[in-house]
């Protein structure tokens, strides 16, 4: 599931091959808006949560979100495409490099530059992925919706950008916390300590493709998560059986131990 740890690995394997180069082709649902971009210079890849942006020359970039099940590849002129391309969404070519971002959610052209003078996607919180992370504003925005489940507010990418289903429940485990208590619930240092464990658990892996949040803890040591996707398994702690719950007007899973995370009476 793409979240901020992924979207940071796409960008970091496409800005080398794409930065500095002339767009040759560009294959992407944007019209006629398309064709006017052929010929720019690719800027920066930067991504921001779970979004990726190409700036182009000329103060356009192309944004995608990868949703559910979307990727990001890079092949080389007349390398096999690693999926079929009938499920290509966005096609980048350079001289040397093809970028092919497959089933992306939401692809749009926007400013790099807002009128506003912030940042492109300004709307979203802080990012816990960028070396500026700024704390005490993502603590702000959790504390404008003091009466969200915690595992509904981790999710609001307005608050804190970059957080899927899959940190969202294996950090709310490793601190303990009831999921579905309101954030009121937690004072200053345990928001600050929660958003510490998020930061340091997606970071540890960044150099990975392969997922992981227990890294070899507990028992069952080659379980790759404590309780996400684990549903109706033992607590790798506890042994108590994983339970799941739907959170939110999106229905998000939500993965979490009874006996370990217990049930507050705030959440009641």
């Amino acid at each position: 599931m793409p979240e901020g740890d992924t979207l940071l690995r796409a960008a970091r394997l496409l800005a080398p091959a794409l930065e500095g180069k002339a767009l040759l082709a560009l294959r992407a649902p944007l019209g006629a808006l398309g064709a006017s971009l052929v010929g720019r210079r690719i800027e920066r890849v930067e991504a921001r949560g779970k979004n990726l942006l190409l700036h182009l020359e000329g103060g356009r970039a192309l944004h995608t979100h990868l949703g559910m099940a979307g990727s990001w590849r890079l092949v080389r002129p007349g390398e096999p495409w690693p999926r079929p391309a009938h499920l290509a969404r966005v096609v980048v070519e350079v001289d040397d490099a093809i970028a092919i971002c497959f089933l992306a959610a939401h692809v749009e052209l926007i400013a790099s530059q807002p009128r506003d003078g912030g940042p492109p996607l300004g709307h979203l919180g802080p990012d816990l992925l960028r070396d500026d992370f700024d704390v005490a504003e993502a603590r702000s925005r959790l504390r404008a919706i003091p009466e969200r489940p915690l595992g509904e507010a981790l999710m609001d990418q307005r608050a804190v950008a970059g957080v899927g289903n899959v940190y969202k429940s294996e950090s709310l485990f490793v601190m303990r916390l009831d999921p579905f208590a309101p954030v009121s619930a937690l004072d200053d240092a345990a928001l600050d300590a929660l958003l510490a464990r998020l930061r340091a658990m997606m970071r540890a892996n960044l150099d990975t493709a392969r997922r992981t949040t227990t890294f070899g803890a507990g028992r069952g040591a080659r379980a790759r998560h404590w309780v996400y996707d684990r549903s109706g398994a033992p607590c790798l702690r506890c042994g108590a059986k994983i339970g799941m719950r739907r959170q939110g007007e999106q229905k998000r899973s939500t993965y979490f131990c009874p006996r370990c995370q217990p049930i507050t009476a705030a959440s009641r």
